[in-house]
């Protein structure tokens, strides 16, 4: 989920002065929009349907495996050591002592009902490295998803590892969510200096926030309310206080002055200018997601549309005109509603991937890597949209306060594209995971029949093909599964809300492992009917329940052969029309 930066400051800094023409022509040569990426949404409590926070993640990576990975915690004996191995390379990072007592993790949630999720945006050198033998951002996710019961557990958990034995990364946007609250954590390395700067906020009530792969704090309150503080390890209680509502690394200004990165007021002091300053790519790549999120939930967004496709001069631009932090939605979310989210090319926008040519007669609204290209020595980009094919896995996190930690936690989780795949409910409280999420069945080198990920793809990649009129088929049998998975969670819930111990923890095994197999099967029938009815480039009729029509004899109805656009019978024309017209 790596993102690169291109200069080590911004030039103004250096003492460059550019005009604007001379600036963007520079730009377009500076642009890495092939960069591994990742999306995630965040909603508070108020700004939910049913109370609930939210969290979404999506893990975009050609080589990232779409699986279901489950901790065991327990308690420890003193002394006891725990090896962490670099969540990217699998190397040998670090050894800390272990904590007297860690919990139990699905995927990206905790059995106390706390989940986090993460964008990587590098920063500027030389702060987009860390330190080597510190800890690195994936294993910072788990050992505080492993010792933290809440949001702010989990901070003063990252902030103090950090601070005691390096940060061996770049940039990264962290969301945090529990039952009551949802905060929004930024955080990048000091260089060769071991540590890091940081800083923390929580989502307001009643709004949303997002972020993908750009820094997204920018200025925030100091130390002057009693609801901003800045800690270190000498005063980490801060966090806990309940009107805190920011928080920050305390030698953080400093850390940014003496690197000659900062020199003004305290007060003007901003986290993303400073660390991870925007660029087209910062922009076209990366906010131009977050603003498409932002756009499906709230009427007031259009504005910052030239913004965030880089048509501006965003570098000079006033806090207005830059795309809020967080935004109230026109209307409270539901967990589907959230789930459709992450279901996004762009459409109505001047981004919409489905009507250029680049989607083909069958208006597919994917572009395949690189996604910068130059044609007459003009460099041009495809768009990065939320719902893209190299996606290994994503899910939304829900947590819910009025019931009990194991069964008011939900890991909605899916696998491959946003968009075609299926959130299962994975309950916060399993202690078995279903065999077709399970860790080793399968992996990027090696199929598996029974590996939800690899069935996904099946689907997803023969989609391609056809994609206007195959995607309807696939979205039929996404939402019947979501809308019955949602009803089974909520009859779950009612039913169980008062059963405790063991019995539940059953009763939570088998609801998600039976969702699961459901998916699987469902899934299999899909990918039956959709090689049965869409081979050779036909589209053969079927029944309201997926079966393909055929006369009372069983012979099969002569299928549809509908002709490609005018528009690519003209491009056909233009490019090879001698040697096919007919005479």
């Amino acid at each position: 989920m790596k993102k690169m930066m291109y200069f080590m400051v911004p030039l103004s800094r250096l003492g460059i002065k550019l005009s604007k023409t001379a600036f963007l022509f520079g730009l377009l040569f500076l642009i890495d929009i092939n960069a591994k990426c990742c999306t995630n949404f965040i909603c508070s409590r108020g700004a939910s349907a049913d109370g609930s926070t939210m969290i979404t993640y999506a893990a975009d990576s050609h080589t990232r495996y779409g699986q279901l990975r489950y901790h065991r915690g327990g308690a420890h004996p003193a002394g006891e050591m725990v090896k962490l191995y670099n969540y990217g390379n699998l190397r040998f990072q670090i050894e800390l002592p272990q904590a007297p007592t860690t919990y139990n993790v699905v995927g990206f949630i905790n059995e106390h009902q706390l989940a986090i999720g993460e964008t990587t945006w590098g920063g500027i050198e030389p702060y987009s490295k860390g330190n080597d033998m510190g800890i690195d951002y994936g294993n910072l996710i788990y050992v505080a998803l492993q010792r933290a019961k809440n949001c702010r557990e989990a901070i003063a958990v990252m902030a103090d590892l950090t601070e005691k034995y390096g940060y061996a990364d770049g940039g990264e946007t962290f969301s945090l969510c529990d039952p009551n609250e949802a905060w929004i954590f930024e955080i990048t390395s000091k260089g060769a200096e071991r540590g890091a700067v940081w800083v923390a906020r929580r989502i307001p009530e009643g709004y949303v926030s997002g972020h993908a792969n750009q820094a997204r704090i920018t200025t925030f309150p100091l130390m002057k309310k009693k609801s901003y503080v800045s800690i270190d390890s000498k005063n980490m209680k801060e966090v806990f206080r309940p009107e805190v509502e920011c928080v920050y690394a305390a030698d953080m200004i400093d850390f940014a002055r003496k690197q000659k990165l900062f020199s003004g007021k305290d007060e003007e002091f901003s986290f993303a200018d400073t660390f991870n300053p925007l660029t087209f790519s910062g922009l076209r790549a990366c906010e131009a997601r977050v603003y498409a999120m932002f756009n499906r939930v709230s009427s007031q967004m259009k504005q910052y549309e030239p913004y965030v496709m880089g048509l501006t001069d965003y570098r000079n631009a006033k806090p207005e005109e830059r795309l809020p932090l967080w935004i109230q939605p026109d209307r409270k979310l539901t967990v589907h509603d959230v789930m459709e989210l992450m279901r996004d090319h762009f459409e109505g926008t001047a981004m919409d991937m489905t009507g250029d040519v680049g989607a083909g007669p069958f208006h597919c609204p994917y572009r395949w890597r690189p996604m910068d290209f130059e044609v007459g020595g003009k460099q041009y980009v495809h768009e990065r949209a939320i719902s893209t094919q190299q996606t290994g896995f994503s899910f939304v996190a829900q947590c819910r306060s009025w019931l009990p930690d194991a069964l008011g936690g939900v890991l909605w989780f899916g696998v491959d594209d946003t968009y075609s795949t299926v959130y299962c409910p994975m309950f916060c409280g399993i202690t078995e995971v279903p065999i077709c999420l399970e860790e080793g069945n399968g992996s990027m080198a090696e199929y598996s029949e029974t590996a939800a990920f690899w069935l996904f793809n099946r689907v997803s990649n023969f989609c391609y093909l056809r994609y206007d009129s195959m995607i309807v088929d696939v979205r039929h049998v996404q939402h019947e599964l979501e809308q019955d998975f949602i009803n089974i969670v909520e009859q779950t819930s009612q039913q169980y809300q008062n059963t405790e111990g063991s019995r539940l923890v059953g009763v939570l095994n088998k609801t998600s492992n039976r969702c699961a197999d459901r998916m699987m099967q469902r899934w299999k029938e899909l990918d039956h009917l959709l090689l049965t009815k869409y081979i050779d480039g036909n589209i053969k009729s079927t029944t309201p329940d997926g079966r393909i029509k055929t006369t009372e004899t069983g012979v099969v109805l002569p299928p549809q052969q509908p002709p490609y656009p005018a528009w690519f019978y003209e491009q056909i024309v233009n490019d090879h029309g001698d040697v096919l017209l007919a005479h």
